[in-house]
């Protein structure tokens, strides 16, 4: 049986300098993400694209939902495992190639670095990695690939 998730979410333009869309740099990518329950993010454009670095970009979203998916899903198939995990964090990065005719993201590579409880739980946690990458929805979604080079080790 499929079960359907809806995922609603407002975004509203905020860049409006007075003058509307006029000319290309006469408005600001300035916008907000927000939905029911969590905290409104500040977003704009890359910076490349006249955008606000101090604001989320769309880019920089893509890229961490790809990471925050593997992450959940790899914890719980720890959890599932016998693999204790006491620490996580990720540095991911992407890989978008813009031209004349726009832009596409040629990868994002996850590089989650992870410190488990036991020597002896190395390994599975390493291999639980693919099963994780497998698993996320967000990576399952996107036309690109989602590589990842994960660092395991012992708590010490």
């Amino acid at each position: 049986m499929t079960r359907n998730h809806t995922y609603a979410t407002v975004v509203t333009w905020t860049g409006d300098k007075g003058s509307g869309t006029t000319g290309y740099r006469d408005y600001a990518r300035d916008h907000e993400l927000s939905a029911d329950g969590p905290a409104t993010i500040l977003g704009s454009s890359d910076p490349a694209f006249r955008g606000d670095p101090s604001r989320w970009n769309p880019e920089q979203l893509l890229v961490g939902s790809l990471s925050q998916c593997h992450m959940l899903w790899y914890l719980h198939l720890c959890s599932v495992n016998g693999v204790v995990v006491t620490a996580y964090v990720d540095r991911a990065t992407g890989t978008m190639a813009a031209g004349a005719e726009g832009g596409r993201f040629t990868e994002v590579v996850l590089r989650p670095e992870v410190t488990v409880a036991a020597p002896e739980m190395a390994v599975k946690a390493a291999a639980l990695h693919a099963d994780a990458h497998k698993a996320c929805f967000i990576a399952a979604s996107v036309n690109f690939p989602v590589r990842h080079e994960p660092e395991v080790r012992a708590a010490t």
